[in-house]
């Protein structure tokens, strides 16, 4: 008797102790669906409707393919404040080269990738060789971007495109299955998701539970792949009501899903984590810090240049002020979704989740008719709070 009373008072203190480790975690998913819900109940619904779950995707693609990027330069140890300029100046050379210089889609695409590609080698050169802050590098690629763009445009905003262009942002993939509505493909895609969900927690826990790693309590588990599988579900259903699954969507997905994966199961993934904590100590153990910092760069730049195609596509034009504040948005998303300041940690799941919350806070906003002046001050204290919890949490520690 006094044995299983003692078991079930370690139990209680495991999963309190576990829950303490993991609040910011927790503390995220459990943000963003009070956000929604506070929204969606102040709005009358109009938050969860299809069609603006549908504006929800594409108003925040390019932040969310930004924030992937962010992510690693930041996990690295370092910052880029030029992400919004290099997007604008990405989106301005792809106006000029398919408006004014007649260039096709299927070339103006790969070309501003492989502008980005060299924007960010760029900027990591000069960081990861010359040891200049990353800070003053991309301050100054800030300056210089925006500059261009302006140069390029003209100060004219230069547009419309071609519809293969735009379906990067505003396409929908077909319905395979015929049904017309509700929408067979994305109620396939959001059974699937739910099933891959599943499986790979599953999947977790046996790994966790074979090499003897912390293993969530069960309830937890079950607790957190229920809401989260529900709501996808649920997301799925919505849209499959309106037109499907919006293109920029599975870029999303499918973005999302390689960087978690190199950041958590691979040799590189760990290095950047490792450079991130201790550069010093990466570089004694045989880490080619320079090189890791330099492609850290190189991905943003490359990110920056695909989030500036998908935004352009949307607009239908480009304009000089393409991209103005967005390095505030990227970098909020980052910081709210868990990542340290000093470098060294966060997931790419927490920085997706963060994006979520600051465009579930810009389009309730928006819908609530609240001005953009209180708009910005609520973000910025939003920020505040998630970066105090941090070094509350690292404090405590």
């Amino acid at each position: 008797m006094e044995l299983a009373e003692n078991k079930r008072g370690n139990n209680g203190g495991s999963l309190v102790q576990y829950l303490s480790k993991h609040l910011r975690e927790y503390g995220l998913l459990v943000a963003l669906i009070a956000i929604m819900l506070f929204f969606q109940v102040v709005t009358d619904g109009t938050l969860l409707k299809p069609v603006n779950i549908t504006n929800l995707f594409l108003q925040n693609s390019y932040i969310i393919i930004m924030a992937l990027g962010m992510l690693i330069v930041i996990v690295a140890g370092h910052i880029d404040l030029s992400v919004g300029s290099v997007m604008g100046f990405i989106g301005a050379l792809a106006a000029v080269m398919m408006v004014n210089w007649g260039w096709p889609v299927w070339a103006t695409i790969p070309a501003c990738l492989v502008a980005g590609i060299v924007i960010g080698a760029w900027q990591g050169y000069w960081v990861a060789y010359w040891k200049i802050p990353a800070f003053i590098v991309t301050l100054a690629g800030m300056l210089v971007f925006r500059g261009l763009s302006l140069w390029l445009l003209e100060g004219q905003s230069v547009g419309p495109f071609e519809r293969s262009f735009q379906s990067l942002s505003t396409g929908f993939i077909p319905d395979f299955t015929g049904l017309g509505r509700p929408n067979g493909t994305a109620l396939v895609a959001g059974v699937i998701a739910v099933m891959l969900i599943v499986w790979l927690g599953l999947r977790q826990r046996i790994t966790n539970r074979k090499y003897g790693m912390e293993e969530e309590p069960a309830a937890f588990f079950w607790a957190r792949t229920i809401i989260v599988s529900g709501a996808l579900f649920y997301v799925m259903y919505k849209l499959a009501g309106f037109r499907g699954l919006p293109n920029v969507m599975i870029s999303m997905v499918v973005l999302t899903l390689i960087y978690a994966f190199i950041t958590e199961n691979t040799t590189l993934g760990r290095r950047i984590y490792a450079l991130g904590g201790n550069e010093k100590a990466a570089k004694l153990s045989g880490i080619k810090t320079e090189r890791l910092t330099f492609l850290a760069f190189v991905n943003m730049g490359m990110l920056a240049a695909l989030a500036g195609l998908i935004f352009a596509a949307r607009l239908n034009t480009a304009t000089p002020k393409a991209g103005f504040g967005f390095e505030l948005d990227v970098i909020a998303a980052v910081f709210i979704g868990g990542a340290s300041m000093s470098g060294g940690s966060g997931k790419i799941i927490g920085a997706v989740v963060g994006a979520f919350i600051m465009g579930v806070l810009n389009n309730g906003m928006s819908i609530m008719g609240i001005g953009i002046d209180y708009q910005q001050v609520i973000k910025g204290l939003v920020l505040l709070a998630a970066v105090f919890f941090d070094v509350y949490q690292k404090n405590k520690a």
